[in-house]
């Protein structure tokens, strides 16, 4: 496989998904600066090549620098990937704005809805940087914990744009033999799985947590996939994208996988641990938690059926209690399986 052809790429947010980003940037050749508020992370990266805050254990390449100044980590770069928690995309974005190069491109890998707007994250990006073509704004998502990416391990993910070619501009230079890059043209659909994909995860942790099954499972993921699909349908994605990395393959691995903070935050509720208790003595986020509000509220303002959803909103926000969430979701009225993604292929019966 031919090296990509080398570039500057600045990675904005220095948590373990921006690390494990710019890591694997930097292992591809590119001159990749990392930007983090933290100062020990920024020494860590510099001094010890590692980020002992969010990805302890892990080794980061030599070559990966990182800096707290903006106009730094900015200053030139082609690909700028931003990576910060989806509560404080908008501010980070805006700080960025005065240093972005003329041309580059911005690619969004923060997954969440922006609470009060109820805005998608490369809609955040767009109205943070009116200089920047929407159409051209990036949304990055998949399959991926950044942990396994940190390391090298395999991993498929999606990157999409409106505009085809800059989405390829951004595989083009990321793509490898163990982090494959796909595109796509439904950035709406890719984030909005990359979005509701951790709130239902939050439900399947609880399920877990409650010792429901594998069965009990299987159906939740599945018919979350389905309360995906009638998101983005709604707000003009495409349903088969939710068959992709960005939807099924992100939800798979959120829902099931030991290092998802959004399955272990479910877990907890349902041991009776507070949630906002318990993600105030993390320091990583489980944006299923500030997720969950604004994808009720989204639901609720285009009409959406989003049972899941609502559930997740009311363990978490309103204090309903956990088993009385199950039973209302297991006592909803029966109706087609793909009700508010496709019209039904068959007239009803007599």
């Amino acid at each position: 496989m031919t090296p990509p052809a080398r570039k500057r790429v600045a990675v904005v947010g220095g948590g373990a998904w921006g690390t494990a980003l710019a890591a694997h940037a930097a292992r591809l050749g590119h001159e990749t600066l990392l930007w983090a508020r933290e100062a020990d992370v920024v020494t860590g990266v510099n001094d010890a090549h590692e980020n002992g805050l969010f990805l302890p254990g892990v080794p980061l390449p030599p070559e990966l620098r990182a800096s707290s100044d903006a106009a730094e980590v900015l200053a030139g770069a082609h690909i700028v990937i931003l990576v910060p928690p989806s509560q404080f995309l908008r501010n980070v974005a805006a700080t960025i704005a005065p240093h972005l190069a003329k041309g580059a491109i911005v690619v969004v890998a923060s997954k969440g809805i922006e609470e009060g707007t109820l805005a998608l994250m490369h809609a955040v990006a767009a109205e943070a940087l009116p200089a920047v073509d929407p159409r051209t704004i990036c949304a990055l998502s998949g399959p991926s914990f950044a942990k396994e990416v940190a390391a090298g391990l395999p991993t498929d993910v999606v990157v999409a744009a409106k505009d085809a070619a800059t989405a390829q501009v951004v595989a083009d230079a990321l793509h490898a033999p163990m982090f494959r890059v796909y595109t796509s043209r439904d950035p709406v659909g890719v984030e909005v799985g990359g979005a509701l994909k951790n709130v239902v995860a939050v439900a399947a942790g609880a399920c877990d947590g409650l010792g429901l099954g594998n069965n009990a499972r299987a159906a939740l993921v599945t018919r979350g996939i389905v309360e995906m699909a009638r998101f983005g349908v709604a707000l003009g994605g495409e349903p088969l994208t939710f068959m992709g990395l960005s939807g099924m393959g992100d939800l798979v691995l959120t829902a099931t996988g030991a290092l998802s903070r959004n399955r272990q935050l479910g877990i907890k509720v349902a041991e009776g641990l507070d949630a906002k208790a318990y993600l105030a003595s993390q320091r990583t986020v489980a944006e299923g938690f500030s997720t969950a509000r604004a994808a009720w509220q989204l639901a609720q303002k285009l009409g959406i059926d989003a049972p899941i959803t609502e559930q997740v909103h009311a363990v978490l926000h309103e204090g309903r209690p956990i088993l009385e969430a199950l039973k209302l979701l297991m006592t909803r009225s029966q109706k087609d399986e793909l009700e508010g993604i496709i019209p039904p292929s068959l007239p009803p019966l007599p």
